[in-house]
């Protein structure tokens, strides 16, 4: 869980993923769109993913992959960020973090 916690807090936008994940992709894509570069960690890699997956679903997500961090804090997976993204709460979480060059 350590190292989750480690992962999710070294930049702005975190998304943990799959590579095989449909999901991961889209939410991947959205945030691109929103001029956002998240840092990606494609968990299926990691010698540890097993672990990463488990630690995952003990911070609270409701599925292991995605899984969204802003800030630090767990956004949430596919149906919270389309939530967020829906009612015009995500724009104003991740405007810091947004490029203006992207």
């Amino acid at each position: 869980m350590d190292k989750v916690m480690r992962m999710s807090s070294e930049k702005g936008v975190v998304i943990f993923t799959k590579s095989s994940c449909c999901l991961c992709y889209a939410v991947q894509i959205l945030f691109r769109d929103l001029r956002v570069q998240p840092t990606i960690h494609e968990i299926d890699n990691d010698p540890d993913c097993r672990e990463i997956e488990k630690a995952l679903l003990r911070v609270g997500c409701s599925t292991a992959v995605p899984a969204v961090f802003v800030g630090g804090k767990l956004v949430g997976s596919t149906n919270e960020v389309m939530s967020l993204h829906l009612s015009g709460s995500l724009v104003p979480l991740i405007k810091p973090y947004q490029s203006i060059l992207y």
